[in-house]
């Protein structure tokens, strides 16, 4: 693939052993947990003839900044509308809250995300169409519709998981006492009954950031942003197996730091533990 098709079989043979393909199998394991472990490298690419570490470093902090985007938006969203369902067990507002998460949890995101275009940015123009702009501002300001549409994807597991903890907090024994006490709604609403239910949500949106890392490079690609997602795309398309290891390797790491944090914030909600690790 590096040589091209005209190869000779001396530059072939001469490539091999420059990549140590001529090794026994062992011993190019070996090479590359050695070279993963003490460089962070799964190779170097083999069409752009890069370090994998290079080349997904200058991709991370714009998919970076888009997932933790889409996970900021999802959560104050899923908190507003789970609220209001809660407070208005069985109303109108309820019945809309339950009703629409349902029907867009079908949704492709990528469908989502071309409506998105179509809607507001070229009819009503409020976004621009893709790529990233120059600045901070620029760039949260061209990230925000490819984050809306990574939010939009979790919102309805987000929103039907926490409604259901606050009714179960909103009927209990000490709620009733609280109110009966005096205590103002919102006091009950924002210290009590968000804390003692926000805890399987937080599990959830755990499990949902990992799903959320593979729908945001999908993202990438329909918005056109030089991130991770046009890397990995472009990589596989021209079969360059070490950037699709690097990038599946730390997108798995990413994973594990998430689960760790989701596991060390959980401690601090429940009150069971008191914040104890």
């Amino acid at each position: 693939m590096i040589l091209g098709q005209y190869a000779t079989p001396q530059a072939i043979e001469s490539m091999h052993h420059r990549l140590g393909l001529d090794l026994p199998i062992w011993e190019q394991f070996i090479r590359f947990v050695q070279n993963l472990v003490t460089h962070g490298d799964t190779g170097t690419s083999i069409v752009l003839g890069t370090s994998t570490r290079t080349l997904i470093a200058e991709r991370a902090p714009v998919t970076l900044l888009l997932i933790a985007m889409a996970s900021l938006l999802a959560i104050i969203v899923s908190i507003v509308l789970a609220t209001v369902a809660a407070t208005h067990k069985n109303g109108v507002l309820d019945h809309l809250i339950r009703i629409l998460p349902t029907v867009t949890l079908g949704m492709p995101i990528f469908w989502v995300g071309l409506l998105l275009i179509i809607f507001l940015s070229v009819r009503l123009r409020w976004f621009p169409v893709g790529g990233v702009g120059q600045g901070l501002g620029g760039m949260l300001y061209s990230l925000m519709l490819p984050a809306i549409t990574v939010a939009f994807a979790h919102i309805p597991t987000l929103v039907r998981s926490l409604r259901t903890q606050m009714l179960e907090v909103l009927e209990s024994d000490f709620v009733v006492t609280l109110k009966a006490a005096g205590i103002p709604n919102r006091v009950i609403l924002v210290k009590h009954v968000l804390r003692n239910s926000a805890l399987p949500a937080l599990m959830l949106l755990g499990v949902n950031i990992s799903y959320l890392i593979g729908g945001t490079l999908v993202v990438e690609q329909v918005f056109g942003i030089e991130g991770i997602g046009s890397l990995l795309f472009s990589a596989i398309s021209n079969r360059d197996f070490p950037i699709i290891q690097g990038i599946a390797l730390y997108c798995a790491i990413s994973v594990e730091i998430i689960s760790f944090l989701v596991e060390i914030a959980s401690r601090f909600l429940d009150p069971r533990t008191k914040g104890e690790l």
